[in-house]
């Protein structure tokens, strides 16, 4: 049986990683539309920015986010000063670090679903005078779906395994920034608590089985939904 402190770093970790799928989604879907059907100046720039996560090491990455969005950043500060908003040591920015870490793979597969799909049927859609938005949500997005259904749970799986950029931006506090990964690191630096880590350890690969079962069973009802074999 898990402890009240151990049930709360569970909560924490679900609460952070949700949060951090739900913002970070629509802009990935937005971002790997952007790469793969449009050309323009900066597309290059663009698609590194975008990956710049997945080579660097996370901890730069959370230094970054600090710079930014500290109470010093030029981000933080205004959100401070104007909405009284910080993200810096708080659950919100544990998101935002786990969700900017976890962007990447987001974006990209999400962008493989879009780059098969056959822009012959845009073309005809586009010929029979459906809008550009008409065409994204009723050709584009339904045959991508099985894509971002992807992208969603491979997000979230990655949200929940973040250590180094939220730990270096939203610190190691136990009820409101502490997850599995930080919990099990605090657990392993205290004498005599290496059943509790053991413990949380076997929580994060049950968490990460059941992510996996989970996107292979709604990419498949996905593909359906689209029209595909399964």
């Amino acid at each position: 049986m898990l402890s009240a402190s151990e049930w709360q770093v569970l909560w924490t970790s679900l609460v952070v990683g949700l949060r951090a799928t739900v913002f970070a989604l629509p802009l990935a879907v937005f971002v790997a539309w952007l790469l793969s059907r449009k050309r323009f100046a900066g597309r290059f720039l663009l698609d590194g920015l975008v990956h710049a996560p997945l080579i660097l090491p996370p901890v730069v990455v959370g230094y970054a986010l600090l710079l930014l969005f500290g109470l010093r950043g030029p981000i933080g500060a205004w959100l401070d000063r104007v909405f009284d908003f910080r993200l810096v040591f708080t659950s919100a920015g544990a998101s935002l670090a786990a969700g900017v870490m976890a962007f990447p793979m987001m974006v990209r597969a999400v962008r493989l679903s879009f780059d098969a799909i056959d822009t012959g049927l845009e073309v005809a859609a586009r010929s029979l005078g459906a809008s550009g938005i008409d065409r994204f949500l009723t050709i584009t997005l339904p045959l991508a779906a099985p894509g971002v259904v992807a992208a969603a749970i491979l997000g979230f799986a990655a949200s929940l395994g973040e250590f180094g950029a939220v730990i270096t931006f939203a610190a190691n506090i136990p009820g409101e920034t502490q997850t599995l990964p930080l919990a099990i690191y605090s657990a392993l630096q205290t004498a005599g608590a290496e059943t509790t880590a053991l413990r949380l350890a076997g929580i994060s690969c049950a968490l990460a089985v059941v992510a996996l079962i989970a996107a292979e069973w709604l990419a498949r009802a996905a593909r359906r939904y689209a029209g595909r074999p399964a």
